[in-house]
């Protein structure tokens, strides 16, 4: 299975990479206008007299961002694209150079690269769109040591350890996924995903690849609360929409991503999701999910958590702009031992005069007593729980500079502040702050 899917990925590079060279001759434009979004794009009417489909319909085709996930129909999306006999090619992606300095005894300085490439192919046959995605991130080869330094960050584990205060790298196989989504009439689909890597129902946009948070190159501090499942094993999921809603469900394997992170990782389906998604107006998607994970960290094997999450996205399309906000809550419970904690989440990206990119994220985090071990190894008897509450304030800015050909390259930075809880004080100080500057690369 694993030399099939290889060969896949080859084939597809291959294609893309042949996209790609045919796209920079010919002096055609490849990319959508701020105000123009690409949702319509997939509905593959070229040239026929079909009647055009519902925009959620046409935008749920498009699959411009990982997995299954949706934004608004109004959101634009930067990427390369190009049609070679009957299939639709498109290649998008980014990569960001940090240099990032945090305050106190816990804060850590560190330069380092956040990436990722995704290439899709896409064609008709029959009454629907079959579709090949793969997404790759380089980010095991440009974030050294496993993890780059965030003030009460955790999630996942580094040299048999967890991760205290820092970031795992993405694995560089994030997905490699096949769909097939069938018309039912005009108003209706029925979608099929599987992949070996991919992103199950379970949760909103993936933070690297939604807008409200494009210039910002860090992963929020409820990230494993609210949308950690965005790389995960062995997934498979259908779907039905109906006009501007949609149903899904996915099985999958619940294990986080192990510390192989230029593997492909495998396991049996031990976990399900279920999510709902609204997008009543063109500038409007909600989302609610909720799914059991089996065993997701690799040091509490024992430990099954119940995951719920909900997102409201707005997005604004303004004159030489675009506006993009989300409100989202996430929450992970322990089935069992009854030990829930939360994450919510505001974010907002503000494009205006077409070059300037002003962002923000704020944030109010349950944290796990893991962050009293720091890079301790957790003792025999450990018990981990929710035990405080952390606040995060991000304000970040950047301008897009030179004129290079089909990639936009900005160059800014953003500052972070944190709210501690009174109990974690003597460790972390009591106004921790964090500066990071940023070269951001995007095709488009």
């Amino acid at each position: 299975m694993r030399k099939g899917v290889l060969f896949l990925i080859f084939m597809e590079i291959s294609l893309l990479a042949t996209a790609q060279t045919s796209a920079t001759h010919s002096g055609h434009p490849m990319s959508a206008s701020a105000q123009e979004p690409m949702s319509g794009m997939p509905d593959m009417n070229m040239g026929t007299h079909e009647a055009p489909q519902d925009p959620f319909i046409a935008l749920i085709q498009s699959h411009s961002v990982s997995g299954t996930d949706v934004q608004t129909t109004s959101t634009p999306s930067d990427m390369l694209m190009i049609m070679k006999g009957k299939w639709h090619l498109m290649l998008h992606g980014e990569a960001f150079l940090n240099v990032l300095q945090q305050s106190g005894s816990r804060g850590g300085d560190k330069f380092f690269s956040t990436n990722w490439l995704m290439g899709m192919a896409q064609r008709r046959i029959g009454n629907g769109t079959f579709t090949f995605k793969t997404m790759l991130s380089l980010e095991p080869a440009t974030v050294s040591g496993r993890e780059y330094p965030l003030l009460f960050q955790q999630g996942e584990t580094a040299f048999g350890k967890p991760i205290v205060d820092g970031q795992h790298p993405h694995d560089f196989f994030m997905e490699l996924a096949a769909m097939y989504d069938y018309k039912i009439g005009d108003h209706a689909l029925v979608s099929f995903y599987a992949a070996p890597m991919g992103d199950p129902a379970l949760g909103p946009v993936a933070y690297p690849h939604r807008t409200s948070s494009s210039e910002n190159s860090l992963a929020p501090l409820g990230h494993h609360l609210e949308d950690a499942t965005h790389i995960a094993a062995d997934v498979l999921t259908m779907g039905f929409a109906f006009r501007n809603v949609r149903i899904e469900a996915s099985g999958f394997h619940g294990r986080e991503p192990d510390e192989g992170r230029w593997n492909i990782n495998s396991g049996k389906i031990d976990s399900w999701s279920t999510r709902i998604t609204v997008n009543p107006s063109k500038n409007w998607s909600a989302q609610y999910s909720i799914g059991d994970l089996h065993s997701p960290e690799s040091l509490a094997p024992d430990e099954d958590v119940r995951r719920m999450t909900a997102s409201i996205t707005y997005n604004l399309p303004i004159k030489r702009g675009n506006w993009n906000s989300m409100l989202l809550w996430g929450r992970n419970e322990n089935i069992g031992g009854g030990n829930v904690g939360n994450g919510y989440l505001l974010e907002s990206t503000l494009r205006f005069h077409e070059r300037n990119f002003a962002w923000t994220r704020v944030e109010n985090v349950d944290r796990t007593t893991e962050l009293l071990l720091g890079n301790d190894p957790e003792p025999p008897g450990f018990e981990e729980h929710f035990f405080a509450r952390v606040q995060a304030y991000t304000a970040g800015f950047d301008r897009e500079i030179g004129n290079l050909k089909h990639v936009s390259t900005a160059l800014g930075g953003q500052v972070t502040w944190y709210g501690v809880a009174d109990v974690l004080k003597p460790i972390y100080g009591d106004h921790p702050v964090g500066v990071n500057l940023l070269l951001r690369m995007r095709l488009r």
